[in-house]
């Protein structure tokens, strides 16, 4: 515990509102309770809603009021610091990747249930860009879509921050996939990826591409946008098929009465780590020393975090990172 700082840098917000309210900050470092762990972080994802946090749609929408000044950053990566009473399954020095509010900080303390290894063979800031997107791929395809060998899937929005995970975890588990991405190096991506084909949302006949890929039909769809091409998405499943899409896609998609169309939130997974652990074991067995990857499009320092912010929300292929470092 000696080498650990008694401050730490951290960015926090202490009101609502546009990118001018995040703030660099010096705070106590957390003290490590029972059962939890204090990670230092390396890399904190900056997420598509993280600017929603920021002004205040998370806390409104799901009655989550926070105490001020506030630490957003969802998920990341970095290295056990130390370890509570009663953790056996880390040790200090172990490189970890997390979920729970607060990452934009040197350091988090966090239930060590919200806490996972880092793959082997997967870089440490990839680890931080993966794990709230790849849960929301993987609930989507293993337990809602119930994807497995054999099956015909499209994916929508597969070149965005989910979608690129989406495309890796549906090949891993055997399926045929039709990306729906954005633009010629989303549709690159895709492809680099492991996707059977892939096609620019924006530009192609949907429609024509789906009755190439699967003539009568895909099996199976994870919708990550919304609009029109997933309208002509949904409509590319065969009857009896199943859509499904996480909450947050806008606008929601009409529901077509010969098609199982689900919606999944996953609040739980976030709020409780005793659920998500065992989604996050199976991710890791299915990416264990395979060619999985998270791309990256830009990391910023952890001072910059209004310059993420702006760039989190511009049209971008990868993810953006924070860097402690």
């Amino acid at each position: 515990m000696s080498s650990i700082p008694r401050e730490m840098n951290a960015i926090v917000i202490r009101k609502f509102g546009g990118i001018d309210v995040l703030e660099p900050a010096h705070l106590p470092v957390p003290s490590v309770g029972p059962g939890q762990v204090l990670v230092k972080v390396a890399f904190a994802s900056v997420a598509s809603w993280d600017p929603f946090v920021r002004e205040g749609g998370f806390a409104q929408v799901f009655g989550h009021a926070p105490n001020f000044p506030y630490i957003i950053g969802s998920d990341g990566s970095g290295t056990i610091a130390a370890v509570g009473i009663g953790v056996t399954q880390f040790a200090v020095g172990d490189q970890v990747y997390s979920m729970g509010m607060g990452h934009y900080a040197e350091y988090i303390v966090l239930d060590a249930q919200a806490v996972s290894p880092v793959p082997k063979g997967l870089p440490l800031d990839q680890a931080g860009a993966m794990p709230s997107i790849a849960l929301t791929a993987l609930v989507g395809l293993a337990k809602e879509l119930q994807v497995q060998s054999g099956r015909t899937i499209v994916i929508s929005g597969a070149s965005g921050d989910t979608g690129q995970v989406a495309v890796q975890l549906a090949k891993l588990l055997g399926a045929r996939v039709l990306a729906i991405a954005s633009g010629e190096d989303g549709v690159a991506l895709a492809r680099e990826l492991g996707a059977d084909a892939a096609i620019d949302g924006k530009t192609a006949d949907i429609a024509a591409a789906v009755e190439q890929f699967a003539p009568g039909g895909v099996d199976a769809a994870l919708a990550l946008v919304g609009g029109a091409s997933l309208d002509a998405t949904i409509a590319g499943v065969r009857k009896g098929g199943h859509v499904a899409y996480p909450l947050g896609v806008m606008p929601e998609p009409e529901p077509r009465p010969d098609v199982h169309l689900q919606r999944y939130d996953l609040t739980n997974y976030n709020e409780n780590p005793a659920i998500a652990q065992p989604a996050m074991r199976q991710l890791n067995n299915l990416i264990q020393s395979t060619s999985f990857q998270v791309k990256i499009a830009q990391i910023f320092p952890l001072n910059q975090a209004a310059a993420a912010h702006q760039a989190v929300s511009a049209r971008r292929v990868g993810k953006i990172l924070l860097s402690t470092g």
